[in-house]
């Protein structure tokens, strides 16, 4: 019995390592496949301009932080997604289960953003930079002139405020996708990994092109002026009436194109590649548990 319950705790510690390993692969391999579509996203939400910012120069700028922070920020995400949800499901009714993916994913994108936010910084500001200046001597300049955390994590509530939405919607459609496909087409068995994709893409398109606006606000707080910055105005609330008022609806939504494409795509790349990489690793690391029980 004492064997038997061993068994089930490797079991289940190699599955969230696999969730660990698994998310960090699918993050890494996602954004350096996709980071043009997330450098035009960017400048088309610049508030200098598309054509200011850079325009189709230099598409590839900025992709040094982005390596950097994709895998660890992603293997964040996954490995405390599914924890919450691998020990919510025994005791939540399957009827409440899309609350306890919410929840899963809001906690997730927090632990995740504490990697993400000073990426985001160094990467955002070398897209639209006209000058070569290497991403450690952004962040430098960031902690330097501005401070730690209105400097190098400046936006991280606006970046919270976008994730989590997103998340909520992209993470029940996700497993709605997933649930449904199964049953309606599987007999119940497990799906694949390109039909994770799938499910993947529908879930990330549909999030990104809700919750563009979001992404806007925070792309222009991290973008902005540091004197701007110092100033009490620069707050989520702010910035959107800001851009509402200047622009319309128009400017909420800039780059919604290029945004719903990459997380589109990305939605297929990044799922199906987690998927893949989580089964392979989950099933060495049972191997190897094999071996030494």
């Amino acid at each position: 019995m004492g064997t038997q319950a061993s068994n089930v705790e490797k079991s289940q510690h190699n599955l969230l390592l696999s969730a660990f390993w698994g998310g960090g692969a699918a993050g890494l391999f996602v954004d350096i496949v996709l980071f043009p579509l997330d450098t035009l996203k960017t400048r088309l939400q610049a508030e200098q301009g598309f054509k200011n910012a850079g325009a189709f120069k230099g598409i590839y700028k900025g992709l040094g932080p982005q390596v950097i922070g994709s895998a660890p920020q992603a293997a964040l995400f996954f490995v405390t997604y599914e924890s919450i949800k691998h020990y919510s499901e025994p005791l939540v009714p399957k009827a409440a289960m899309p609350f306890v993916y919410m929840f899963g994913a809001s906690i997730a994108e927090v632990m995740a953003c504490l990697v993400r936010v000073p990426m985001e910084i160094a990467k955002q500001r070398k897209q639209i930079s006209p000058t070569d200046k290497s991403s450690l001597r952004i962040l430098m300049s960031a902690y330097k002139y501005e401070g730690f955390f209105k400097g190098v994590y400046r936006g991280f509530g606006s970046t919270i405020m976008r994730e989590i939405p997103f998340s909520i919607i992209q993470f029940p459609t996700l497993e709605f996708c997933k649930s449904f496909y199964r049953q309606k087409f599987k007999n119940n068995i497990p799906l694949d990994s390109w039909e994770v994709a799938v499910c993947g893409s529908i879930a990330g398109g549909a999030s990104a092109a809700i919750t563009t606006p979001l992404d806007v606000v925070k792309t222009r707080i991290m973008l902005a002026d540091r004197k701007v910055a110092e100033r009490s105005s620069l707050t989520f609330a702010n910035t959107f009436k800001k851009v509402l008022r200047n622009e319309g609806l128009k400017g909420l939504f800039a780059g919604i194109v290029p945004r719903t494409l990459w997380i589109f795509l990305g939605g297929y790349i990044f799922f199906g590649s987690y998927d893949f990489a989580k089964n392979n690793v989950f099933d060495l690391l049972e191997e190897r548990s094999d071996a030494t029980r």
